[in-house]
């Protein structure tokens, strides 16, 4: 389960900003996670309650994860198609191959709040 590691490398994110800026308590976390990052947030989720409550600076701390779908653009066309269910790299307008991931990478601390 890599998302254990991830989630620990943004409580250590976390916790070494708060220290910065002066910050007790951490109330909300926000993160983003695109579909392709293949980071599942239900398992970031169990991962983020698991370390929180070892740790007091985030305990009761809620996260929020915004999914981002997979988009991509055809570099013949231009047209941008979202990938629903299947990775299947091909413009739904002229069915070409040559397409570019412009979303869905993502998997980064968007931001978070706290006291």
């Amino acid at each position: 389960m890599h998302e254990l590691s991830l989630m620990q490398s943004v409580m250590d994110i976390l916790l070494e900003s708060a220290e910065q800026n002066n910050i007790c308590k951490i109330n909300k976390v926000k993160l983003v996670v695109g579909r392709f990052s293949m980071a599942l947030p239900d398992s970031l989720q169990f991962a983020f309650e698991a370390i929180a409550t070892s740790e007091p600076l985030l305990d009761g701390a809620f996260l929020e994860i915004e999914t981002r779908s997979i988009i991509c653009q055809c570099l013949e066309c231009g047209k941008k198609t979202e990938l629903e269910d299947s990775y299947q790299f091909v413009c739904s307008g002229c069915e070409s191959a040559k397409v570019e991931i412009i979303q869905g990478r993502e998997l980064y601390l968007d931001y978070y709040e706290g006291d």
